[in-house]
């Protein structure tokens, strides 16, 4: 039953049917190594260039590799949750569609304004970093060129300059866009595995010892108040930097550089054979990067003290070039800043690709403006991409970085709880429906994905809370303001009732 009001939901033949829909049609260009390339392009980025070596010297010492498990473990799970989804309903706009055939439009909305937080402002906070490795690249060469100018107001032109040449990229199509997104992700993962190989050499034990610091409670390493996460806040315990819960909390931080391979589910309305391409797509991306990132973080760890790596005063953070530089090997950190540059690079535009079809989707709904559902000459979403290109370049350009790695990353776990959750209702409301792949151990596994992604965003500080309660809180003010009254349909559903009662 479609339902009525805020829980009224889309079918999964209506979502499929308006794929076809003349004017608003992606093409369908890819495949599941497309898709694996995707997926491994935007994940390998900024996680591992900039909050790998960070993360270890501020928050959990040589444990972050423990970390960085705990992460992959609560992706994986959430990982076959989308996997199922998107093989049965290969539509675009990922956990927003999902969430409208089985919880209602509302929830739907939610959702798709949490991805807007995810995608948006993680293209964003990337193309920062992005331009800060270009202004370190410029300085290896020789070159004191600032990417960020101006007194007051900063305006960083490295990072609007990266957004409109990867927006005119995305406009002229997801399939040239993969193959950009292939070539670059060859240099970067030559580059992840040059710090790996070369690195072993550099390591000693010593540095392991203690791998679990103890817990810092005070002290600038330690964090109080809303900075403080929210389960210290909650039970009272003071200490989330170093120790046991100083690994937990940096598991939610590092999180963020497994942030993209649901990307891979936005793209399934462009996919040659979705059913088994787009599980093979996600799940073959996740395992390739979480094999790179542990042993990434045992190299780095193991190359210098976890306290060397913390934040400078004056706001510098390691990097893994930091850990060779520390080490002499001076060739290694500029080959790594070129490669970083290219990591940044795919992860911009892969995240920029998923916005706009998340946005196209809702666009088609009526819960935005239906005049940006419309494709261009290259079956792409022209409009949306613009648009969507000019506000990250707004953001980049004008607004620090700051906390938005931990922005993105609690709209992200939310949206995995809802997939998770999806699933079983799934289940249970259409049995009927043709699977290219099924979750196994169901219930079991999408609980235990929301229990380890909720365990995640309790690890977040309590400020980044308040940040998102807000965001959401202005998310459903345009709901009732713009997308109900607007919404296909809630228009379907009043056509009918009308021609019912003249009947």
């Amino acid at each position: 039953m479609p339902g009525n009001g805020l829980w009224r939901t889309k079918s999964i033949e209506q979502s499929i049917a308006d794929t076809d829909e003349p004017g608003t049609k992606l093409r369908k260009d890819l495949t599941a190594w497309d898709l694996t390339v995707f997926g491994v392009a935007v994940v390998i980025g900024a996680g591992i260039f900039t909050l790998t070596a960070s993360t270890a010297g501020n928050i959990a010492g040589p444990s972050v590799s423990l970390s960085f498990v705990l992460a992959a473990i609560a992706c994986a799970l959430a990982a076959l949750c989308y996997a199922e989804f998107a093989s049965t309903v290969p539509v675009a706009g990922s956990a927003y569609t999902f969430s409208y055939a089985t919880f209602g439009e509302f929830a739907a909305w939610i959702i798709g304004w949490d991805l807007v937080l995810e995608f948006a402002v993680g293209s964003a906070a990337v193309a920062k970093g992005w331009s800060a490795y270009l202004q370190t690249t410029l300085g290896l060469f020789g070159l004191d060129v600032k990417t960020e100018v101006g007194d007051g107001i900063k305006f960083d032109w490295g990072a609007v300059l990266l957004v409109g040449v990867l927006t005119v990229l995305l406009v002229v199509g997801t399939k040239l866009s993969s193959r950009v997104s292939a070539v670059i992700t060859a240099i970067k993962v030559a580059v992840v595995l040059l710090v790996i190989v070369l690195g072993i050499s550099y390591i000693k034990a010593e540095n392991y010892s203690p791998f679990i610091p103890p817990a810092a409670e005070s002290g600038p390493a330690a964090h109080t108040g809303i900075e403080q996460s929210l389960f210290s806040l909650i039970t009272g315990y003071s200490g989330s930097t170093y120790g046991v819960l100083g690994m937990l909390a940096a598991a939610s931080i590092v999180f963020f550089a497994f942030i993209g391979f649901d990307v891979v589910a936005t793209t399934a309305e462009e996919t040659k054979n979705p059913q088994k391409a787009v599980p093979r797509g996600i799940l073959g991306s996740l395992a390739i990067v979480t094999v790179l990132y542990v042993a990434v973080t045992l190299v780095i760890t193991g190359m210098v003290p976890y306290k060397e790596l913390a934040t400078q005063p004056d706001g510098t953070r390691a990097t893994l070039a930091s850990a060779f530089a520390q080490n002499g090997v001076d060739w290694a950190a500029t080959v790594i800043s070129v490669g970083a540059l290219a990591g940044l690079t795919t992860v911009v535009m892969v995240l920029m690709l998923g916005q706009s079809r998340v946005l196209f989707a809702m666009s088609r709904d009526g819960l935005l403006p239906r005049g940006l559902a419309k494709t261009g000459s290259h079956g792409t979403p022209t409009r949306i991409t613009i648009i969507i290109g000019g506000l990250v370049a707004v953001a980049a350009g004008f607004f620090p970085a700051g906390k938005l790695e931990e922005m993105v990353n609690v709209g992200t776990l939310f949206a995995f709880i809802l997939v998770s959750a999806g699933v079983m209702v799934l289940r249970k409301t259409r049995p009927d429906l043709e699977r290219g792949f099924r979750v196994p151990l169901v219930p079991l596994v999408p609980i235990l994905a929301i229990i380890a992604c909720t365990w995640l965003m309790l690890n977040l500080t309590a400020l980044t809370w308040v940040r998102f309660l807000i965001w959401m809180a202005l998310g459903v003010v345009v709901y009732f303001v713009y997308s109900r009254r607007n919404s296909v349909l809630g228009k379907q559903g009043e056509r009918a009732g009308k021609s019912e009662s003249t009947n």
